[in-house]
C-alpha cells in the first residue's frame, strides 16, 4: 500500500502517475489502462469484472492487484503476465484491501431498518471478537493488511492539512454543559482553517465532531442539534437509538463540514460516532491512538477524561519530550481542577517539560474559551 501519499478526494487528473502507483477507483484503472500499461501500479479493492478487454490488453508488469474482483481469464492472463494477484476475501464483514477510509453511512448501513446490530460496523466486531483469540494466522494477517491500507488512506487524506486533536473521555453525555462546550470548541477550530480529530467515538470525541459538522452552518444549527441529540444522552441503553439521532440531525441539516474520527474494534461497546465524514477506524487500538496523535501537527487539546485520555497525554508528552517528531507540538489541558486534583496529570506534565523545549509548548487552562489562543500561543512557542 505504500506510495507517495495524496488527498484522496483529488481527481485522477490532477494527479502524477511517475509520483503515484495507486489506482483506488475505476476512473483511475481507466485513465491508466487507456495508456495501454499497468505495470508496476498497484490496484486496490476495484471491481474490474467489466474491465476484461482492458485486462487482457493491458501491460501489467509488476503490477499488483489487491482484493480486485476479475474474470477467470483476466485473473490468469495478468499473473501471466507478471502481476501479482490478491483475490478478494469472501464472507467478510470488511474489505481488508480498501482504498479509502469509511463514512459514516458505510458504517452504519442498515441502522435505520434493522437497528446496529445489523451493520458493517457490528458485524466487522463479532467477527474481531471470534478470531482475536483463535490463533488463526490468516485471521491476523487479514486485520494487519486492512490497519495498514486504512493508515494510507488515512495519510492520502490528511496530506497538507494543518490537524488539531481533541481528546476527551466516552462517558460525557450529551445535553450537558461540558458536551455543548466541547462542540463549540471544534467549532471555533474547524471555522478557523484547522482540521479537527479525535478518536472516533461517543462522549467527548463526538461532540468535536459533531462541532466541526456544524462549522459551516448560522451558529443556531448547533444549538438545535443538541437539543436533538440529548433525547437519546448515551450509547449505553440502545446504540441504535443513540446513532439514530445523531442521523436525524444529518438528515434536517446535510452538507456539513468535515472532520476525522480514528475508532477502533478493540472497544467493541464503543461504536463510532457519526459526525466525523472520513473514519479511520482499525483493530489494533495501539496503532490507532498512536496514529492519531503523530498527525495532530497542530497540537492536541485533552478534555476531561479517565485513564484513555491520562494514556494519551503521555503517549503525546514521549515523543515530544525526545522530541522524535521533530519540533514539540502544542499540548493544551482543559480544565484546572481536573488535571491538578482529581487526576494530577499536569505537575508531572510540567516536570517532564522542564528545561526541555516542549516546556514551551504545554498551557493548563480553565475553559474551553480559552484553547483557541492557547494554540496560537504555543504554536509561536511563548512560555505559557
Amino acid at each position: 500500500m505504500a506510495g507517495v501519499h495524496r488527498n484522496s478526494e483529488s481527481p485522477a487528473s490532477d494527479r502524477h502517475p511517475e509520483h503515484d502507483r495507486e489506482i483506488e477507483s475505476l476512473e483511475e484503472f481507466d485513465q491508466v489502462a487507456s495508456t495501454g500499461s499497468l505495470a508496476g501500479y498497484r490496484i486496490q479493492s476495484v471491481d474490474l469484472t467489466n474491465r476484461t478487454f482492458a485486462l487482457l490488453s493491458t501491460d501489467t508488469t509488476d503490477a499488483v492487484f489487491l482484493g480486485c474482483a476479475m474474470e477467470p481469464d483476466a485473473t490468469a492472463k495478468v499473473r501471466a503476465g507478471g502481476a501479482l494477484v490478491f483475490p478478494p476475501i469472501p464472507d467478510l464483514p470488511f474489505d481488508p484491501y480498501r482504498g479509502s477510509l469509511y463514512g459514516p453511512e458505510e458504517l452504519f448501513e442498515g441502522l435505520v431498518d434493522a437497528g446496529y446490530d445489523t451493520t458493517p460496523d457490528a458485524l466487522t466486531y463479532h467477527w474481531y471478537q471470534g478470531t482475536k483469540s483463535d490463533g488463526d494466522i490468516f485471521a491476523s494477517m487479514l486485520r494487519s493488511i486492512h490497519d495498514d491500507a486504512v493508515s494510507d488512506a488515512l495519510d492520502e487524506h490528511l496530506a497538507g492539512a494543518q490537524v488539531v486533536g481533541i481528546m476527551g473521555g466516552h462517558a460525557l453525555e450529551r445535553g450537558s454543559a461540558a458536551y455543548a462546550g466541547a462542540a463549540r470548541l471544534a467549532r471555533r477550530l474547524a471555522r478557523d482553517g484547522l482540521t479537527v480529530a479525535t478518536g472516533g467515538g461517543p462522549g467527548a470525541m463526538e461532540a468535536a465532531n459533531l462541532g466541526a459538522y456544524a462549522a459551516p452552518f448560522e451558529d443556531e444549527m448547533l444549538d438545535s442539534a443538541l437539543e436533538i441529540l440529548a433525547k437519546a444522552p448515551h450509547f449505553g441503553p440502545s446504540i441504535t437509538d443513540w446513532a439514530r439521532a445523531a442521523f436525524d440531525v444529518r438528515r434536517s441539516r446535510p452538507g456539513g463540514g468535515s472532520s476525522v474520527g480514528i475508532p477502533t474494534w478493540f472497544y467493541g461497546h464503543e461504536p463510532p460516532n457519526a459526525f466525523a465524514s472520513h473514519i479511520a477506524k482499525y483493530f489494533v487500538n495501539a496503532v490507532r491512538e498512536d496514529g492519531l496523535l503523530a498527525r495532530s501537527n497542530a497540537g492536541v487539546v485533552f478534555l476531561p477524561g479517565a485513564a484513555g485520555t491520562v494514556q494519551e497525554i503521555f503517549d503525546n508528552a514521549t515523543p515530544n519530550y525526545y522530541q522524535s517528531r521533530g519540533e514539540p507540538t502544542p499540548m493544551v489541558l482543559v480544565n484546572r481542577a481536573h488535571w491538578t486534583e482529581k487526576l494530577p496529570t499536569w505537575p508531572l506534565l510540567q516536570a517532564l517539560a522542564a528545561d526541555r523545549p516542549m516546556a514551551t509548548r504545554i498551557a493548563l487552562v480553565d475553559s474551553v474559551d480559552e484553547v483557541p489562543d492557547a494554540l496560537v500561543r504555543l504554536r509561536d512557542g511563548a512560555s505559557s
